[in-house]
């Protein structure tokens, strides 16, 4: 009689199992299918997909945003399943803010962060703050935003000029030393066209980032100082990498004197345009130029922005060329990085032996960015040139007054 009994039992337990498995297998397969519709994005798959797993938050939230008129409902049903959707906190708080209901909008969003303390819940209260005209809140906010900033806050600069176009008010009011919240800022800044306001900030993103990750910006700031002529804070900036060894470079003048490393791409290094017909590269010799006899007829074989105070100087310089004759047109050349005047020129560069040449020029009162250029014109009356050209090195020197 027992084995009966065994038997039955057994029996009945892999009924159980089974229908369990079956059971399992079947609630796999409609979840699957609710997934598969709702990945179909649209309102007639998303209403399928409720329609096979009800408790489906997510389904919710997305079919707020084809159905705006009941919006509001579905938005309450998907809090209701999952009352830590940040998301659905702030779509119910824009609704309610769109029906004018602003204290229930304020309250809904201030939910969203109470569950949710990331940048997009903060964004979302600067922006109502915003809309309110409640510029005290919107600070707060902004600066709260700003405190845990996302991969992209141009949205949330801009906010912050639309309500106070001052760099200086924006920078006291939000910024801090995060450096993915700086390097955004200066990128902003650069684009607002404000060079000064980037010079105010740069050195906190040198203390704070490393040279990895921000050394091109921080050529970018110290290339667009130079360009609007801010010799002070563009030497300051570049200083700066300097001294924190995010460049390798010279404190004399220039730099890369004896062009033995690779320049960096910025005004303080020198430029070495490539042409056809003349190819330039650095090296243990110094600058090598080779023309082939087709290069243009006036360019710069290499230039570099130097700051100067007012006085008397001298460009000295050491160099040979090969096949090149005499009067056909290599100089250097300072020029006013402002204006573009040429200050002082040297004679033709033409020499079989190594050569030492020297250049004056003088800077005057109010002239402090200068650029050294090493140039070709050809000569007229002289056929293109075809040769090669070293210059082993460059040095400027302050004369005595």
């Amino acid at each position: 009689m027992m084995p009966v009994v065994h038997q039955s039992v057994g029996r009945g337990l892999r009924i159980l199992v089974a229908v369990a498995c079956g059971c399992g297998m079947w609630s796999s397969l409609t979840l699957a299918r609710a997934d598969f519709l709702f990945r179909q994005d649209t309102e007639q798959s998303v209403r399928a997909a409720i329609l096979l797993a009800p408790d489906g938050w997510q389904y919710y939230m997305r079919l707020a945003q084809f159905d705006r008129e009941h919006a509001r409902d579905l938005l309450t049903t998907s809090l209701a399943l999952n009352r830590y959707d940040a998301q659905a906190d702030i779509e119910l708080g824009l609704q309610y803010e769109a029906d004018g209901d602003f204290d229930r909008a304020e309250k809904q969003l201030l939910q969203a962060y109470d569950v949710d303390h990331t940048y997009l819940p903060r964004w979302s209260l600067a922006n109502y703050y915003f809309r309110r005209d409640n510029l005290s809140a919107f600070w707060n906010w902004a600066r709260s935003a700003a405190a845990m900033p996302a991969e992209d806050v141009g949205s949330l600069f801009d906010l912050c000029w639309h309500v106070s176009p001052d760099p200086a008010h924006i920078t006291a009011a939000i910024l801090n030393e995060k450096p993915e919240l700086l390097r955004q800022y200066i990128g902003f800044l650069l684009a607002k066209d404000q060079p000064a306001a980037v010079a105010s900030v740069a050195p906190r993103l040198i203390r704070s980032a490393d040279p990895v990750s921000d050394r091109q910006t921080m050529f970018a700031v110290v290339n667009r100082l130079v360009a609007v002529n801010d010799a002070a804070d563009a030497n300051a900036v570049w200083r700066l990498l300097i001294q924190n060894r995010w460049v390798a470079a010279d404190i004399s003048m220039p730099n890369n004197a004896g062009f033995q490393r690779e320049p960096l791409p910025v005004s303080f290094d020198w430029s070495l345009p490539e042409y056809q017909g003349l190819h330039s590269w650095p090296g243990s010799s110094g600058l090598m130029t080779e023309f082939t006899g087709s290069e243009p007829e006036d360019c710069t074989i290499a230039d570099q922005t130097v700051t100067l105070t007012p006085g008397k100087y001298s460009l000295s310089y050491d160099y040979h060329t090969t096949d090149i004759p005499p009067g056909t047109g290599i100089r250097w050349q300072v020029l006013d990085a402002k204006s573009n005047a040429v200050l002082s020129e040297s004679p033709d560069l033409s020499s079989n032996e190594v050569k030492h040449a020297a250049l004056g020029f003088s800077v005057a009162s109010g002239v402090s960015l200068l650029r050294l250029r090493l140039a070709y014109r050809r000569t007229l009356g002289t056929p293109h040139i075809s040769g090669m050209l070293n210059v082993a090195s460059t040095h400027i020197e302050e004369l005595p007054r």
